[in-house]
C-alpha cells in the first residue's frame, strides 16, 4: 500500500482515514516477528528490562524497521519536513504513537534528542545549526542527555552555579550536574550554564551542547531507592563545547530551557494514558490473582485508579487540541506533569496494599532485587520529584496560569 504519510490530517484525509491508512502502513511495513522480539509497549510503562530491549534491537528486524522508519521519514515525523521530519502536528504525531503502541512494534525515537534538544533547535537555533544537528540526532549520530539540576539548587534552575568561561571560539564549562538520566547511552549532554554571572538570575544563562566523553567529564552512578543504577551525576572539570554549539545565543540559555521543559513535562500528555491503561489492567489481574477482586475496598481503589487513567486521557486530549492550534505546551504542561506522577505513587501504593505482607518479602536472587509492583512503588517515590517537584509544578500552576500572587521569597 502507498500511504503519503506527509499529509497528516486536512480537508481531504481526516483523521479516521489517515489513522486506518497508518495502520495498515505498519502492518504491510512491519517486518515479520518484529513484534515478538520483546515487549515493545511495556518500554513506555517507565519499568524498562534494558538487556531484553538491548538484545532486541541487535536483531536484524529491528534494524531493518528502522531502515524503513527513516525512508518514510518516519523518525522525528513532528520535525518540519526541510530538517528531515513530516511537519506533522500533534494529530497525526499522536495517531501513529498510538497505533505502534497497539500493533506492538517500537516507534523509534531518538530519546531527549528528539523530544527535548530537537525542538529548542527548531525554536532558536540558526539556520546552520538546524542543517548541522537535527540529522545528527534523526540518525542517532548523537544521542543526549540532559544537564541541568545540580546538587545544591535542587528544582531551583534559575540558580544553578556550573560557570561557562569563553575561551577563544569555546565555551568551557566547569561545575556539576545531578539526577542525569541516560547519561550511560549518551554521548552528548545539554548544559545550561551561567555565562554571565553579573547577570540576574534568569539571564546570563546559555544552552550549550557538549561532547560527552573525552571531555574532561567524570560521570558516576547513582543507584536509586529500587537497587538500580537510573540516575547519573557528572563533574564537568574545563569540558569545552564550540561557541557554535551554543543554542539561542550566549545569555539567553533561560528561554532555550524553557522550550525544552515544555516539551518534557508535556510532550507525552496526549498517549501517557495508554501506558497508565495498561498498568491498570495488569493491577486488576493481580488482585484477582491475590484473591482481592471482590474486596469492597480494593474494588472503590481500583475504580478511582480507572478514573485517573481517563483524566489522564482527557487531559492528554486538552494539550493535543493545544498543540494541534500551534501553541507550546507552556506552564499548563506541568498539570499533566503533577498528575501523571501523583497517579503513578497511588497505584503503587494500592498495588503493596492489594499484595499485602508479601509486598516487604523481596523475591530471591542476587543483589537488591524487586518484583514488579516493589519497584512501581520505589521508584514513583522518584515521579514527583524529577521534572521539576510537585511543589514547583504547582506553584507553575497557580502562579503562570491560574495568574496567582507569587510565593513570598
Amino acid at each position: 500500500m502507498e500511504l503519503d504519510v506527509g499529509r497528516g490530517f486536512d480537508a481531504e484525509d481526516p483523521a479516521v482515514e489517515f489513522r486506518a491508512g497508518i495502520r495498515q502502513w505498519i502492518a504491510e511495513n512491519a517486518p515479520s516477528g518484529l513484534a515478538e522480539l520483546a515487549d515493545w509497549s511495556a518500554a513506555a510503562i517507565g519499568v524498562v528490562d534494558h538487556q531484553a530491549l538491548d538484545r532486541a534491537r541487535a536483531l536484524p528486524e529491528y534494524a531493518e524497521w528502522e531502515r524503513r522508519l527513516a525512508a518514510a521519514s518516519l523518525i522525528c515525523p513532528h520535525w518540519p519536513a526541510e530538517v528531515g521530519g513530516l511537519g506533522w502536528d500533534a494529530l497525526p504525531s499522536t495517531a501513529f504513537a498510538e497505533e505502534c503502541y497497539r500493533a506492538g512494534v517500537p516507534k523509534i525515537e531518538r530519546g531527549m534528542g528528539e523530544s527535548l534538544v530537537g525542538p529548542a533547535i527548531i525554536a532558536h537555533g540558526s539556520a546552520e545549526q538546524k542543517a548541522r544537528l537535527l540529522p545528527r540526532i534523526i540518525s542517532a549520530q548523537d544521542v543526549y542527555c540532559q544537564g541541568f539540576s545540580e546538587p545544591d539548587h535542587g528544582s531551583d534552575l534559575a540558580g544553578l552555579s556550573t560557570r561557562g568561561v569563553i575561551e577563544g571560539d569555546e565555551v568551557v564549562i566547569t561545575g556539576q550536574k545531578i539526577w542525569t538520566s541516560g547519561a550511560d547511552r549518551a554521548n552528548m549532554i545539554f548544559v545550561l550554564c551561567r555565562t554571565d554571572p553579573d547577570a540576574p538570575r534568569h539571564r546570563g544563562l546559555s544552552y550549550v551542547l557538549a561532547p560527552l566523553h573525552d571531555n574532561n567529564i567524570e560521570v558516576r552512578e547513582i543507584r536509586h531507592l529500587a537497587g538500580r543504577v537510573s540516575f547519573y551525576g557528572e563533574f564537568l572539570d574545563g569540558a569545552r563545547a564550540p561557541l557554535a554549539n551554543v543554542i539561542g545565543g550566549l545569555g539567553n540559555g533561560w528561554r532555550v530551557a524553557m522550550t525544552t521543559l515544555g516539551h518534557e513535562r508535556g510532550g507525552r500528555a496526549a498517549t501517557q494514558y495508554l501506558m497508565a491503561e495498561r498498568e491498570f489492567w495488569e493491577l486488576v489481574a493481580t488482585a484477582r490473582e491475590r484473591g482481592r477482586g471482590d474486596d469492597p475496598l480494593v474494588r472503590d481503589r481500583l475504580a478511582q485508579a480507572y478514573v485517573g487513567v481517563q483524566l489522564m486521557r482527557c487531559n492528554g486530549m486538552r494539550t493535543l487540541a493545544a498543540l494541534a492550534e500551534g501553541r507550546e505546551p507552556g506552564p499548563q504542561a506541568s498539570v499533566a506533569k503533577l498528575f501523571w506522577s501523583e497517579h503513578h505513587q497511588r497505584v503503587g501504593e494500592l498495588a503493596l496494599a492489594i499484595e499485602g505482607r508479601e509486598a516487604v518479602l523481596r523475591p530471591p536472587g542476587a543483589g537488591y532485587v524487586t518484583d514488579r509492583w516493589q519497584d512501581v512503588f520505589l521508584t514513583g517515590r522518584a515521579n514527583t520529584i524529577f521534572s521539576g517537584t510537585s511543589e514547583i509544578q504547582r506553584n507553575i500552576i497557580a502562579e503562570r496560569v491560574l495568574g496567582l500572587p507569587g510565593s513570598a521569597p
